[in-house]
């Protein structure tokens, strides 16, 4: 089995998917990562000197491979992957897709300490940051509720959050 989480960046998938592939003894992996090691730039490198598009193309054909030769792994997906192509149908065909959903709160909170990492919000304001993530999820909840299962992380421990996970996928 192959369980995708996906939700806006900050909402908690690489922390809960390493827990998560722990508990079921799967293989963890994050897909910013896998980029990264592939490509030997990190994401603000790739955004800087290719520019998102180019990030999108090298995210999906990473995303289409994962997918089709990968057994037993909790995969954490960008922010971004479910919006571009039909990557959320591939997603829903291919594994079990979790979104965890957290509050503009809550997203703020955790993505101003970590700015510097991420880069579509790397030059926003503290202040400007609130309404940045609402609009953002805005536009991504269409894509973030096609997931087969949707879990609230606001205020949870995420041993709370990866038990219900498996309650969720093992019923």
């Amino acid at each position: 089995m192959i369980i995708s989480l996906v939700g806006y960046m900050g909402s908690g998938k690489t922390h809960i998917s390493k827990i998560l592939s722990e508990k079921l003894n799967f293989k963890f992996i994050d897909l910013d990562k896998e980029i990264f090691q592939r490509n030997k730039l990190t994401l603000p490198e790739i955004f800087e000197k290719k520019g998102e598009l180019y990030f999108r193309k090298l995210e999906r054909e990473t995303l289409e491979e994962i997918l089709a030769t990968e057994k037993d792994i909790v995969l954490s997906l960008g922010g971004g992957t479910p919006v571009y192509y039909n990557n959320m149908e591939i997603i829903n065909n291919n594994s079990k897709s979790i979104f965890l959903k957290a509050s503009v709160g809550t997203l703020s909170e955790r993505l101003s300490k970590q700015k510097e990492k991420r880069p579509l919000i790397a030059r926003i304001s503290d202040e400007d940051l609130p309404e940045f993530i609402a609009k953002h999820l805005f536009e991504r909840n269409a894509f973030y509720g096609k997931a087969q299962f949707s879990i609230n992380t606001d205020n949870r421990k995420p041993e709370n959050i990866v038990d219900e996970i498996v309650e969720k996928l093992y019923l």
